[in-house]
Formats: C-alpha cells, structure tokens, sequence
C-alpha cells in the first residue's frame, strides 16, 4: 500500500525545467516537498526521497497525510493481550 500511495502523489507531481538547466519538481498539496537536480531522473529521485522522509514525519508527528487516489495512510493502533 505505501508504493501505491507513493507513486500516486508522484503522479501529482508537476515538473519544470529552470533557467539554469536544473530540473525542479514539486507535488501540490505536499507542503514542503520539493526536489531540484541536473537531470529529470535525479530529480525524480529526490523526489521521491524527500516524500518518504516527509511521510516519515508526518506520521512520527500524527499530522494530517493527503489522501491521494482514495488512498490514506495512518497508523494503526494495535492492543495485545
């Protein structure tokens, strides 16, 4: 399920190509989750690792995650016995 909803927010992404030759992507509605390098692959890259990171934290924080392709991620609180 995390891959699903990964690549999902990566289809929101939206990419473009700078003055500077550098590519730079973000994916709206992802506050903070921004990449930028020299090729539109290594760009993709970081972009991807930066999302990881960020749902990493947000889910560390308990803070709200955008549900992308009717796919949410939270955690669930499991009890034992």
């Amino acid at each position: 399920m995390f891959a699903e909803y990964v690549q999902g927010a990566l289809e929101k992404a939206e990419y473009k190509k700078l003055d500077d030759g550098t590519w730079f992507a973000e994916i709206p509605g992802f506050e903070g989750v921004w990449a930028n390098a020299k090729s539109v692959e290594e760009c993709r890259k970081e972009l991807v690792e930066v999302l990881e990171e960020w749902l990493v934290l947000k889910l560390r924080d308990e803070d709200p995650i955008p549900v992308v392709k009717g796919v949410g991620i939270r955690i669930k609180e499991i009890t034992t016995a």
